[in-house]
Order: structure tokens, then sequence, then C-alpha cells
């Protein structure tokens, strides 16, 4: 078995860069993150990018704020640029709670510890380089830079903020996945191309002065969007922006965005298209150690890592469009999807690792069952202007078929070292139902569902139906609560049919935009007519670039500009969020109290009968997950898990 050297990593020290035998760098890359040398972890695929085209690079991760700021020295001055990112999370998700809280741990620090990232990470970061280096540019980028590249609200400071271009002083910004971007970035400047004068590449952001000219682009459109100080004073018109921000960036054929702030003007370039099966393989396929670096060896494990050490990641994009979801912000509505010989490249070098067991934890992506799925006819996708190709149908173009990842699935199956694969990522189950997914072969979605459930399933599986309210759903771009029922139909006919004990575990967010008290009643009374205690669930967070936190601050919809009433007071959350627990004793006289209140007696018998019926019998999770504290499920909280553990009931 081959030992990694040390220089096997990317360059984090002087020492590190000497024994490459480099005398000065290309580029030196400041996240928010440990670095760990894999390709689920953004810094290490630049890094790894980077080095591909031939450049010196070195990454400094997390590095010190509150001493003498000497990590962003020790490497000196790059011959081309600095690049920060906060991290694999935007700071502020990965620092606090729902409820604004900070957070107990870090999953991406060794031993989970937290005070090693700052708030803002981005622009704390940036603003240090600019003060120490003020003639080297500083190129920003990650999910953080990604989902404020535009004004946006803030809600754990609860106010509006400009393009983190703004806050950050730096000199470009990179949204969505970086490869594209930064190939044409290098490869301009290393023809010479002064990097004040990189204009017109595409999926990246900068000011431009007054005094200065904004570059023309024969191939684009151009479009004019609310100014900040407009936002300010006018929240319906930052509303109105959005519609136009989500559309753009979900284009194949996109305007460039303009945007007026503080005297200068904000320019959006078009993003790039979808990346080809062979670019997306070729960033898969870099030398990753997939490791993190030796420097933490006696610091303890990295949660994030841990959990996904033995996942493969066999897609980007979503085109599931949810309302409360990032996702398509930053990594597109398209599925770019790699080949099914890279990803079994990627497992046999998994499979050889020293301490591996012979279980894959994940083969999936941002949804595990969108691989290989496109238009059918790519001119009808290049016109389309819908951030959603499944809300509220599924889009007649769409090819779903389920075929291609079946046959991965087998193909990596056959593997000599799997003893079996897991699907750790979120399946879509609506697009299991021939019902609702009327383009595909019913026989063929039932393959599947009985594939995933009799081969790569650990006893539960974990769905996402996010609500049971027609009108809260319908906003969340999400289908109706009926094809869950459906969904459910099919699953306990092939538990039935295979002899299998399997336990459905389905997914729900409180406080939603939309959402009212009676509606979470009735989703605690449905689920528990279903035979439901919950489990997974969640209070919703306001995060950057998406249409549920334009409604929460704003109190207007994008696309309709109609008023739309969102919980916001902590007593109404906590409220909300209450019912899912209609079973714990604490919460039966304020649940009827409530309910009374509101005239709704049928729930309270529902909910809180006065002699509760014995026959009834609901799933016992191992632990109830409440994540209005904990917005970002983790699986090293065990302090919660025992704190929401149900009693169990007499049969």
């Amino acid at each position: 078995m081959q030992t990694n050297k040390l220089s096997d990593w990317l360059p984090t020290t002087n020492r590190e860069v000497k024994i490459r035998g480099w005398e000065e760098l290309d580029v030196i890359l400041f996240s928010g993150d440990a670095y760990v040398d894999h390709p689920s972890f953004g810094p290490a695929v630049i890094g790894r990018i980077l080095e591909s085209y031939g450049l010196k690079v070195a990454i400094v991760p997390q590095p010190s704020v509150t001493d003498d700021l000497q990590d962003f020295t020790k490497l000196g001055t790059p011959k081309l640029f600095f690049g920060v990112t906060g991290g694999c999370m935007d700071p502020m998700v990965s620092n606090y709670t729902a409820s604004k809280k900070r957070r107990d741990k870090d999953a991406y620090t060794p031993n989970g510890d937290k005070g090693f990232r700052p708030d803002y990470a981005t622009s704390v970061y940036s603003n240090i380089l600019k003060d120490k280096f003020p003639n080297v540019p500083v190129l920003i980028g990650g999910i953080e830079a990604s989902l404020r590249r535009v004004t946006h609200y803030d809600y754990w400071s609860d106010k509006l903020m400009p393009s983190i271009l703004e806050t950050s002083k730096a000199d470009m910004l990179v949204y969505g996945m970086g490869e594209q971007p930064l190939r044409e970035v290098v490869k301009l400047l290393q023809k010479g191309v002064p990097f004040s004068s990189l204009r017109t590449i595409q999926q990246t952001a900068f000011f431009v002065n007054k005094d200065e000219t904004i570059p023309k682009n024969k191939n684009w459109d151009d479009v004019e969007i609310q100014s900040h100080e407009v936002c300010l004073k006018d929240k319906k018109k930052f509303a109105s922006n959005f519609k136009i921000i989500e559309q753009e960036s979900n284009k194949l054929k996109a305007r460039r965005i303009f945007q007026e702030v503080n005297n200068k003007t904000l320019v959006i370039n078009p993003p790039y298209p979808t990346m080809t099966e062979k670019e997306i393989d070729a960033s898969f396929d870099l030398p990753y150690t997939r490791l993190p670096h030796p420097k933490y060896n006696k610091r303890g494990p990295i949660p994030a890592f841990e959990m996904i050490k033995t996942s493969i990641n066999i897609h980007r994009g979503c085109f599931g469009g949810c309302s409360f979801c990032t996702i398509s912000a930053h990594q597109g509505k398209f599925i770019a999807s790699r080949s099914e010989e890279s990803i079994l490249r990627e497992v046999d070098k998994v499979a050889n690792m020293p301490d591996f067991k012979g279980y894959l934890s994940d083969i999936g992506g941002p949804s595990a069952n969108m691989y290989k799925m496109k238009g059918k006819i790519q001119s009808i996708c290049d016109k389309c202007v819908a951030p959603s190709c499944i809300s509220p149908v599924i889009c007649s173009n769409l090819d779903t078929s389920h075929k291609p990842l079946t046959k991965l699935y087998q193909a990596v199956d056959k593997h000599p070292k799997i003893k079996k694969s897991f699907i750790g990522s979120g399946i879509r189950h609506d697009m299991l139902v021939p019902e609702f997914n009327k383009n595909a072969d019913p026989k063929e979605l039932d393959d599947y569902t009985e594939e995933v459930m009799t081969k790569h399933v650990s006893g539960r599986l974990k769905v996402a139906p996010e609500h049971t309210s027609d009108p809260v759903l319908k906003l969340m771009r999400k289908p109706s609560f009926q094809y869950f029922h459906k969904f459910k139909e099919r699953f306990d006919r092939i538990n039935v049919k295979k002899k299998l004990k399997l336990q459905l575990i389905p997914y729900f967010i409180s406080n939603h935009p939309a959402c009212e008290v009676e509606d979470m009643a009735n989703l605690a009374a449905e689920t528990k007519e279903m035979g439901f205690q919950l489990e997974q669930v969640q209070g919703f967070t306001p995060t950057p670039m998406t249409v549920a936190t334009v409604i929460y601050y704003s109190g207007y919809h994008p696309y309709t500009l109609k008023p739309t009433k969102t919980p916001k007071s902590r007593k109404e959350k906590e409220e909300q969020h209450r019912f899912f627990f209609w079973y714990k004793k604490e919460n039966k006289g304020w649940i009827t109290k409530t309910l009374n209140k509101l005239g709704r007696k049928d729930l309270v018998e529902a909910l809180v009968p006065e002699k509760e019926n014995s026959s009834w019998k609901s799933i016992k999770p191992k632990a109830v997950k409440n994540t209005f504290d904990d917005a970002v499920p983790s699986k090293h909280s065990s302090r919660r898990k025992k704190k929401h553990k149900p009693r169990k009931k007499r049969r």
C-alpha cells in the first residue's frame, strides 16, 4: 500500500513550499475550513485545479485573525493573486443556529472545535489581505461569496447588505462552481493580461467606478436591477430584484446584470454553460489524497470529513428549485453528471484505502436521483426561464429515466471490495411516483425504488416532503403531500413483498413563509395518523439568495409582488415548531389551549384525545432530531439527540 508523503498535499507552510523546491508562489488560497484534500471540499478542488494549470499553489487554512496576523504574511506575496473563501458553508450558518445561538461545534474544524473561523470570514480575510498587500489582486469565491454577490438580506445582523464585493474590498468574485471561470482567469493572466482588465469572463463579478467604461460584449444582453440604495428604502423593490437574479442565474443564455452600489456599478457576467461530462470528470480525477492534511493528526478528526470520507459524489446541480434551498443558486439547476468510468475509478481508490471496511456511505449528489437527467430537446432548455423543472409539475421535456442510476449502482456493487453501497443523499420521492412523474415508465420507477430499498438502505429511508399544507408546499416549490402518501403506499408494498423491515423517515420544516399555526397543527395530525413520530425536523433559516429569504425580509413574493406572511418572532417560531412534538407530555396542555382558541376542536381530538387509541402504533425512531436550534443536522450532537428522545409506549 502506497504511503502518502507530505508533498502530496498542497503546501500550507514555508517548510512545505521549500520541500517542493519552490522559491515563490503563483497563488495563495485562504480558507475558513481546515484543509481536507478531497473533491467534496471546495478549497481543495480550487487548489488542485490551479495546480493542474501549472501554477505553484499554497493554501492557508483557518488563518488566525486575533493575533499579529502572521498567517496572512508568512508565505509572502503571490505572483498572480490571493484566493479567498469562507469555506464549504456560509460562515454564519457554520457559526450560528436558526435561533442565532452560537454553535457548540464546527464540523469543518478538527475535533469539531469552534472559534477557528470568524463571522463573515470572506470579508474579514479579504480586508486583511488588501490592507497588507494593497497591490495584489484578491479573488473571492465559494458559497459565501456566491450567495452574497448582490444586495441581500443577512439574517444574523437582521439588515440588508450590499454585494460582498463592497464589504470585502476584493477585486473579483467568482460565483458558482469555480473551475470554468478560473481556467479563463489563469489563461489570460499567463498571457500577460493585467488582472484589472479581466472584465468579460463569464461567471465573475466586479465593480466599475463611475469614471470607467463598462466593457461591451456583443454576445450578451444587459439588465439593470434596483440599486442597493433603492433596496434599502423600498422592500418591495428589493423583492422585485430577485426574480431577475434567480432567472438569469439559471438560464443557459443569461443576461449580464448591473446594479448601482454606492456610486459604483456592480457587474455580474452571465454564468458558463453546464459543465460537460469531460469537464466534470477532469475536476474529480485530479490527484487528491482524499485525506485531511497531516498537520491535524494530533488534533482530532474533522467531523465533516468523517461523514463523507467513503462517499462518492456523482453529479452537481439540482432542478428542484426549492424556495428555501441555495443549491441551484450556487451549482445551477442543470445537472452535470460524471461518467460511469470516472465514478468507478474513484470507487476503486476508496476501496483500496487502508482503513476501508467495505461500505460506501453515499453514492449521490445534491439530490440522489437526478444523475444523467436532462432535457430531451436542448433547444427548449436553451429558452427556459423556469426556476424549477419539476414544480408545479414535471416538465414534459425532462428525461427522468432512472436506468443510468440503477445501472451505476449495480456496477459499483460489482467491485470485489464493496460489501454494500448506501444512498445517504436525499432522494426526491415525488419523482418515483407515477401519478406525479408522468414522463416515466412506472415499472422503471418501481425497479429503482426496489433497488434502493433492498440494497442501498440501512434500515431507514429518509425523504423530504417538507410540509403537508398545499399553499405552503406551492410556495416551497414542492408537490402536494398527496404524493408522499402515494410514495408511502409503494414503499409499504415493496417492504411487504421483499420481507423488509425498513422505516420511512420524512423531513419537515416549520415557520416557513406562508405557514400558519393551523398548518403546523394539520401537519402534526396528518403525520400522526400516518403513524409517524417526527424525527428529522427543522426550523426555517433565512439564507441569502433564496425566494423564502426574500419573502422573510420583505414580506413580498418576488414573482408576484403580493404580500406574503412569514412567522418572524421567536414566540411564533417556537410555537410552530412545538407542534412537531405533540406526543410530549409537556406540550399537550398548550396544544389543547392553542387549538381551542382557533376553534379547531377536531385537531385537539386528533392530537391529544382524552383517551389515546391503544391500538395506534408509531414508528419509534432511535432519536428525535430537533433542529430548530441546530439548522444543520449533525451526527455528532449527542446532547440534543438525548434531549428529544421519545418515551417508549406500551403496545
